[in-house]
């Protein structure tokens, strides 16, 4: 059986890999953070069933900031797979928290990175880092691949851009199997509600729910490559699974705006979205990323993946989700 660790096990991405993983077999363990309250809703359906996952899946207090506790659990543990997805993830947060998402994102990496060095899990493990799309940022080349050169625009992105190319040095340094995923937005009815996919498709639905009177956007004319998170952590695990490690473009090659975005969410509620969207100047980011589209060429050759759920297919899954949401809260408001 093999021992898989995941950082970021309670976002979306750590909560669809988990349940991958359970489904190959895989011991999951995954580390979690401190809080008052319990922050584990994505993976509760696992982690309080045992008859989900054979009592598989385990649960460890710890963060990326706290390197000893990092060094003890790989020591204790001895997994054969690390997912590194933590991350403070929110890129226009990112430029008020500059240097906790420095901490956590760029530093993170160096620590579990060198962690892995300290428990002698060299040759042992193989090793996954969350690499991002923004790293490209005021993008060189359209689509981006591989060898387009990076120009972050944002905290988040410079952070990201750091782990990236520490974890192409510790492969080249240390020989470890260690593979970077460039991922671009992928999305899913999981996304957090603050991200703007999931802010737009949970405000619409309580627009057409008669919870909600409108939604405040920044910028509109932002393109963006949105795929299916679902299928972005099955790529996740291709690239552990070759026999030698590399850095791939996980995309779609397609690109839509938010306004886009809004027509398509709104239509399917039959609403007129411009009737309800309206501009909100402090939601607009310092320096703006105006176009992403990522060419997973590399992919589709070396790992055999490609994505399959595109831009309407992925926006209905998220309208569906949202609109039985939506559904639910007004009933509980009207027996108020």
């Amino acid at each position: 059986m093999k021992k898989a660790l995941i950082t970021g096990i309670t976002g979306q991405d750590g909560s669809y890999l988990t349940e991958l993983l359970l489904d190959k077999g895989y011991e999951v363990h995954g580390i979690i953070r401190r809080a008052s309250t319990f922050n584990t809703s994505r993976i509760d359906h696992l982690h309080d069933n045992p008859g989900i996952n054979g009592k598989r899946l385990f649960l460890h207090y710890g963060d990326l900031t706290d390197s000893v506790r990092l060094v003890k659990l790989l020591y204790n543990l001895q997994p054969d797979e690390i997912y590194n997805l933590g991350a403070q993830s929110h890129v226009r947060v990112s430029f008020d928290v500059p240097e906790y998402t420095g901490d956590v994102v760029g530093l993170g990496a160096q620590r579990i990175l060198e962690a892995v060095r300290e428990a002698g899990l060299i040759k042992k493990v193989r090793y996954y880092q969350a690499s991002s799309s923004e790293m490209f940022g005021k993008a060189q080349a359209v689509p981006q691949t591989e060898t387009t050169p990076f120009w972050p625009r944002s905290p988040y992105g410079c952070a990201k851009l750091y782990a990236h190319w520490l974890t192409v040095n510790y492969r080249e340094s240390y020989n470890l199997h260690a593979s970077s995923g460039i991922l671009f937005n992928h999305e899913s009815p999981r996304r957090g509600e603050t991200f703007v996919t999931r802010k737009i498709t949970r405000a619409a639905t309580r627009i057409k729910a008669g919870l909600q009177n409108d939604l405040l956007l920044g910028n509109l004319d932002a393109r963006r490559d949105w795929g299916y998170a679902v299928e972005y952590v099955g790529a996740m695990w291709l690239m552990l699974q070759q026999d030698e490690p590399g850095d791939y473009v996980i995309g779609t090659n397609e690109t839509h705006s938010v306004r886009e975005f809004c027509e398509e969410t709104f239509g399917l509620l039959d609403l007129d979205w411009r009737q309800y969207v309206k501009y909100e100047p402090r939601y607009e980011r310092p320096a703006e990323v105006d176009l992403l589209v990522g060419n997973p060429a590399k992919a589709r050759k070396q790992l055999g993946w490609e994505p399959r759920v595109r831009f309407k297919e992925l926006v209905r899954i998220m309208v569906g989700h949202d609109l039985e949401l939506a559904k639910r809260e007004a009933q509980i408001a009207a027996l108020a």
